[in-house]
């Protein structure tokens, strides 16, 4: 019985005083960006907005993630993205992803370029369609100037007369 109780305390200590030992911590764009050499080559997780085209190329893609500051490019498996439904633009927020996966500072297999590449990808909010909403002060200033310029151009047609 003592043992259980042990243990128990200890599971509740590192669960409450250090969550990032359990849980992994995802990294940001800027501190990725920043600390390229430190993370080079290291597992990391991302999280952010799908973003613009998915590119396809073969049994893969490009995605394109943005956490709210930068936009970074992964390489992924075709499987891992197939429940992604919506792509960030200005019709619609995309999808939220997180990413485990390698950190490439300067991906010998992409041109050099800065790039995750991906082992593990887990939608974690569906995105949804925006609607627009149409901005009624500026609707109404649109139709005072449209006033403005038919009055001018009848007064004009009436002074040529």
């Amino acid at each position: 019985m003592k043992n259980k109780l042990t243990l128990i305390l200890v599971v509740v200590f590192y669960c409450i005083c250090l969550p990032g030992i359990i849980f992994a911590q995802s990294q940001t764009s800027a501190e990725l960006i920043n600390h390229s050499r430190q993370y080079d080559g290291k597992p990391v997780t991302y999280a952010g907005e799908v973003i613009g085209e998915i590119m396809w190329r073969g049994e893969f893609a490009w995605v394109n993630i943005h956490d709210g500051e930068n936009t970074l490019g992964v390489w992924v498996n075709a499987a891992l993205i197939k429940d992604i439904n919506f792509s960030g633009n200005y019709k619609t927020r995309g999808d939220r992803v997180e990413v485990d996966g390698i950190f490439h500072r300067v991906c010998p297999a992409h041109g050099g370029e800065l790039d995750i590449h991906a082992q593990a990808l887990r939608k974690i909010a569906t995105g949804r369609v925006v609607g627009e909403k149409l901005n009624s002060d500026k609707a109404t200033l649109s139709i005072l100037l449209l006033g403005a310029i038919l009055l001018t151009w009848i007064l004009k047609l009436f002074k040529h007369k």
